[in-house]
């Protein structure tokens, strides 16, 4: 009975610990790889990065501000499927769809006013379900120009 309880602590403390250890790794990850692809745009400081696994749906608010150029990016671990995005304003209309775009990676925008957007990214499937689903770290990156 004693070895069971031990057993239990030991399983419940590395189900407290290994979520953490995997997003202090994705936020790594975003930082080395992921910050690069904003090119000459000016990274807003914040490293929005999660694991997650295909067919899993993440969504981020942000505020952005008229009168800027903005980037926003979306890279994944390798071996990860394409990553879709779509952006919705605060009435829910989509301004920005990536599916239309080839699943495009990088999208370039300016506002007329400032606002406050959803972003929703969706890890695609590769298709089979004879295999365990992959997982991995998604990242999105945010920089922005100066008029």
């Amino acid at each position: 009975m004693r070895q069971l309880i031990q057993t239990l602590l030991v399983t419940m403390l590395l189900s407290l610990i290994v979520p953490g250890e995997a997003a202090a790794q994705c936020k790594g990850f975003a930082k080395s790889l992921c910050k690069k692809e904003l090119g000459a745009y000016l990274h807003d400081g914040n490293y929005h990065a999660a694991v997650l696994v295909e067919g899993e749906e993440a969504e981020l608010y942000k505020t952005f501000y008229s009168d800027l150029e903005y980037r926003l990016v979306i890279c994944s671990a390798d071996g990860m499927p394409a990553v879709e995005f779509t952006v919705y304003d605060a009435t829910g209309k989509v301004l920005y769809s990536n599916k239309d775009e080839g699943l495009a990676k990088i999208w370039d925008f300016r506002l007329e006013s400032s606002q406050q957007l959803k972003v929703v990214v969706k890890v695609t499937t590769f298709g089979t379900r004879d295999q365990l689903p992959v997982s991995g770290c998604v990242a999105i990156m945010f920089g922005f120009k100066a008029k």
